[in-house]
Order: C-alpha cells, then structure tokens, then sequence
C-alpha cells in the first residue's frame, strides 16, 4: 500500500512530473470514495492546480486503480480493494475546534489503527506535518483505555477533558491506536498535516 502510493508521487511515469504529494492521493481516494468525482471538483476540494490535479489523476489511472469517463473518476476493483485496505489503518478523522492541545486556528485528528507502539517522542509525526505546510502536529495513544502524551504519557483526559471527549466519541480509538491532529492556519494544510504525520507511522511491509 505505502509503496504503491509513494510510487506514484516519485516513480518514474509518463508525462509530467507531479506537484503533488502522497497526502494528496491519500485525499483524493477519500474523495472517490464517496461517488464519482470531476476534475474540477477534486482540483478545488485538493486545493492543488488543474494542471497538479491532471497529472495525478492520470497517474491513479495507469495504476489501474481509477476509472475516467463523462461521470468523473470512480475506483476500478484495484482502487475498491485499495481503499478497503487504507481504511483499515487509517479509518476515521474529525475537525477539532481551537484548544490548548492543538496549536493552530484549523485542526485535524486522523485515527491510526494499532500502531501506538511506533510512536516514540512524537518529533517525528510534527516534523513531518512541518515539511507539508502544517503548523505542527500533536501525537496521542490510547493506552489502557485514555489518550496519552508520549513520552511521558500525561494525561488528555486530565488536562484537556473537553478535547478528550470529543475525541474519543469521534475516533473512537482502541489499545495501542494513534491520534494524531494536524493543525495549521487553512483546514486543508491542518487535513494534510495529519495525514503526513499518520502516514510515516505505516510500514512498507503491511498489505496493499
């Protein structure tokens, strides 16, 4: 799955190269997901160009995991499975308001199923929400039934019981899940920050 989709941002293919990043595609299959969708619509929904937005549904083509007609672009069977397979390690997101666990007017916390034992200072989840355009990110796991702060594992639930709540009646994490809220000053960097951060904590190894 990881590299299947980093293959498309920097394997070699024909026609231009892509100005866009794997968050993007993470997005745009979300986006196909639903129904069918044109290439206008994806463009501003990505907040990428039409010229970014081409290249990059062109390259899910040759992939063979999209389809292209008069209706827009729809998953093939491959790009279904795909999803399927993303959706188990990346099931749920949630728009948070502005609070003292998150850093910036937009915010969003992307659920990572099972992999809370890859976390280490969370440096490295901000770091890559940083090299997207995101203000920063702020890492969480669920351990024995609350949200934690590695790598001291202070409580969210003590100090920010509001943020808390609402994050777990809306990810609903389990033993060893990631949160991981992206925060930036446009809703769509804050979407991106968090997949970027969420992302680098998926191997290379696990199924697409």
């Amino acid at each position: 799955m990881k590299r299947l989709l980093e293959g498309l941002v920097i394997g070699k293919m024909s026609g231009p190269s892509p100005s866009f990043s794997v968050v993007h595609l993470i997005k745009a299959l979300g986006l196909i997901a639903g129904k069918p969708i044109g290439r206008n619509k994806l463009s501003q929904s990505l907040a990428i160009g039409e010229g970014a937005t081409r290249t990059l549904i062109e390259r899910l083509r040759l992939a063979g995991l999209i389809t292209v007609d008069r209706k827009g672009c729809a998953f093939s069977k491959k790009g279904a499975r795909l999803w399927r397979d993303m959706q188990r390690f990346l099931p749920r997101k949630a728009v948070l308001g502005r609070s003292g666990l998150a850093l910036a007017e937009f915010n969003v916390a992307v659920l990572v199923k099972g992999h809370g034992s890859k976390v280490k200072l969370g440096m490295e989840q901000r770091d890559a929400a940083l090299m997207i355009g995101a203000k920063g990110a702020t890492t969480l796991v669920f351990k024995d039934g609350k949200l934690v702060i590695p790598p001291d594992n202070r409580s969210v639930a003590e100090d920010f019981p509001e943020i808390h709540k609402q994050l777990v009646n809306s990810l609903q994490p389990e033993e060893n899940d990631v949160v991981v809220i992206g925060s930036a000053d446009t809703l769509e960097q804050a979407e991106y920050g968090a997949l970027a951060a969420a992302w680098i904590l998926i191997d290379d190894q696990e199924p697409c």
